[in-house]
């Protein structure tokens, strides 16, 4: 169970370039060195305020906010064409609330496509990653 003061831990399937284009964006966000082994796999939460936390938190909002546009123009064919073999699994933290909405998309879209998750997950964050997310001045993330 998680609190107003952590953030619920789940994993996502996603093929090397995209895991190593989230690591870039972590790193850049967070100073996130090894994506793949920030999070303790075992743990369930982790606290607010851990920066690799706060920024796979921010990541999801965006991720959640901006699905439509993703699906739109995700890969799903050349994501399936990856062997099944090598996607990894990514742990990343967000707010209870945004995994819960996060993971019914990502449902969905894989309901849609017929494709299974490790396909969606890795097309609509390949997508997010491509666009490169800057922030105003005001501190409202853009496209």
């Amino acid at each position: 169970m998680t609190g107003d003061d952590r953030y619920k831990v789940f994993g996502v399937y996603l093929s090397a370039p995209v895991t190593d284009a989230l690591e870039e964006y972590l790193y850049d966000e967070a100073g996130v060195l090894d994506v793949e082994g920030y999070f303790d796999d075992t743990a369930d939460s982790v606290p607010v305020g851990d920066p690799g936390a706060d920024a796979t938190d921010e990541l999801v909002a965006d991720v959640v906010d901006s699905f439509p546009a993703l699906y739109d123009r995700a890969d799903f064919a050349a994501a399936e064409r990856i062997d099944p073999d090598e996607f990894r699994l990514v742990h990343l933290a967000a707010e209870p609330a945004r995994v819960t909405d996060v993971r019914e998309r990502f449902r969905a879209a894989a309901t849609i496509q017929d494709a299974d998750l490790r396909t969606v997950q890795t097309a609509t964050l390949a997508v997010y990653l491509e666009s490169n997310p800057t922030e105003h001045a005001d501190g409202d993330r853009v496209r």
